[in-house]
């Protein structure tokens, strides 16, 4: 009979061999470690299988077996796996880890001149940028300026020695910070700089996470065409070098939804962020932040796209589990709490005023409000006042207050909105348009300044059609309204010009976006990398683009 007909599989020899030294761990643990470094992770992953998490901890405290397993790059994401169990089990292993570099550190300071050569290379690479990348994660900005400017530092001293570091991660993980920051000027100039430093031979890691920065910054530019050119490429090298279940096709995929988001091709980003929380799922578990970003990001992509429906079980389940996530991890006043309370806080607000129980109908409310109150204080501690985050609140405080029937202290928080945002991004920006809408919305349905109303509709709906051309779902709202407000007056010639603009509107939406499957869409024959590169440093000196959606 042939082995494939058997009911059970028998074990490669490799498998019972590593099994064999699993088994004797305590006489072997001195030899193990003298292994090859894939070898050696496949042996500390079997103690992590078989739950082994004392014993594996042990392994993965001691710096030395601990930067051996991660030469192993191509195991990366089942590295993921022991450590999130370790963390979940109690094991300080990031704690003990950190402060044995900072002992190695101060041990290298002390050392004569050719050992702090050395040392100023492996402290550049494993320290300053990693560090900044922790720093942006936990939304210490502060201090991740002050890690740039460090490894600036290195990089000047790296040079009076006679080596030239690449500058791409670093200036990536700049961009990354500043966008945090909603500093989209900056954030956009250095991605620039940081695609500059892209060059043959730099780990595949690096490319993907300075196309995925570049690209985002593109996004909150407007620049749609370059972004959609560099989130694809970064998807197509995630997929291709470090395959469909690796955290790094997560990131991209993330970012991609964002992409799609911002286009206006909110189905496809639902699916997409879909499967990037999927993804998360399966390397981190349950209890990890890297799956509550995923989680938040669904939540919001659902939420728009349920909007004209009303079903929010969905998003509201996602908003539920980041927010779970987020405090059982960190601290109730962690800067992260911020948007997935602004996301739970959008949902509460559609289910309350869908809502036929006056008693449910104020808790819900209230809820929100809670909530909306809290991420603004956070984003107020972390940003200042003048920020688009703290202007996002502010809006989002305003259409709460009409839903709470508090027409005065709405349109302050809407008039709030609107002047932050249109000196930090202009007047002409997608996040102007929809408080501009928010605003003639409160005017329209409940305070009866219909010219003012009308002012502000018709100016939302230039800005959308500039954007995103004659099909972008927002313009629905707006010729709504419109069609309400000349009701009101009793202007029925432009009721009906309306009633016909939203019937088009309609009939565009349905031909639009019709590709089934946006993953269909990344290129399967796509641009070399430096091809996108040079496209990309072309069209910028070529000055903006923009898209044509409609």
């Amino acid at each position: 009979m042939a082995a494939v007909e058997l009911e059970w599989i028998p074990e490669t020899l490799y498998n019972t061999a590593i099994s064999a030294v699993v088994d004797n761990y305590s006489r072997s643990r001195r030899d193990i470690r003298s292994l090859p470094e894939n070898i050696q992770f496949d042996v500390y992953y079997k103690l992590y299988q078989q739950g082994r998490l004392c014993q594996l901890g042990g392994e993965f405290c001691e710096l030395e077996v601990f930067a051996k397993v991660l030469r192993a790059s191509d195991k990366r994401h089942l590295l993921h796996h022991c450590f999130q169990a370790l963390m979940d089990h109690g094991v300080k292993v990031a704690s003990v880890l950190a402060n044995s570099f900072s002992r190695r550190c101060s041990y290298i300071a002390e050392s004569d001149a050719h050992v702090k050569e050395k040392a100023i290379q492996f402290g550049f690479v494993l320290e300053t940028r990693m560090l900044l990348h922790v720093r942006n994660g936990n939304c210490k900005y502060h201090l991740g300026e002050e890690t740039f400017k460090l490894a600036q530092s290195y990089m000047d001293k790296l040079a009076k020695h006679g080596h030239q570091a690449n500058k791409a991660a670093l200036y990536g993980e700049l961009c990354a910070l500043l966008f945090a920051k909603s500093h989209y000027d900056e954030a956009y100039r250095w991605c620039i700089e940081a695609m500059k430093e892209i060059t043959t031979g730099l780990p595949v890691k690096v490319v993907v996470d300075v196309l995925r920065q570049a690209s985002k910054a593109c996004v909150v530019k407007r620049e749609f065409r370059k972004a959609e050119q560099l989130i694809k490429h970064a998807v197509f090298l995630a997929r291709e070098h470090f395959g469909l279940k690796h955290p790094k096709y997560s990131d991209t995929l993330l970012d991609y939804g964002f992409y799609l988001l911002n286009v206006d091709n909110i189905c496809q980003s639902v699916a997409i962020y879909q499967t990037a929380l999927d993804i998360r799922q399966s390397v981190f578990g349950g209890k990890n932040i890297h799956v509550a970003t995923a989680h938040e990001d669904l939540a919001y992509s659902s939420y728009v796209h349920q909007y004209s429906s009303g079903k929010f079980d969905n998003a509201l389940f996602h908003a539920e589990r980041a927010i779970d996530i987020i405090t059982h991890i960190l601290p109730e006043d962690h800067l992260l709490l911020a948007s997935s309370k602004r996301v739970k806080a959008l949902i509460l607000e559609e289910i309350a005023i869908d809502c036929h129980n006056k008693e449910t109908e104020e808790r819900l409310l209230q809820e929100a409000h809670d909530l909306h109150l809290s991420s603004l204080q956070l984003a107020k501690k972390a940003f200042g006042e003048f920020n688009v985050q703290t202007a996002k609140h502010y809006g989002n405080l305003g259409r709460l207050y009409q839903s709470m029937r508090k027409f005065k202290e709405a349109e302050e928080m809407h008039i709030k909105a609107i002047q932050i945002k249109e000196q930090l991004l202009g007047h002409e920006d997608y996040e102007v348009a929809l408080s501009v809408g928010h605003l003639a919305s409160l005017y329209n349905y409940d305070m009866n300044q219909y010219e003012d109303a009308e002012r502000l509709y018709l100016r939302s709906i230039a800005i959308g059609k500039k954007l995103f051309g004659e099909g972008y779902s927002g313009l629905e709202y707006d010729y709504r309204g419109l069609i309400k407000l000349y009701n009101s007056v009793g202007n029925y010639e432009k009721v009906f010009e309306y009633h016909n603009v939203l019937s088009n509107w309609n009939r565009l939406r349905d031909r639009q976006f019709a590709v089934a499957d946006a993953l269909e869409d990344v290129n399967t024959t796509p641009q070399q990398t430096q091809e996108v590169v040079q496209a990309f440093l072309l069209a910028q000196s070529l000055g903006p683009t923009r898209p044509c959606l409609g």
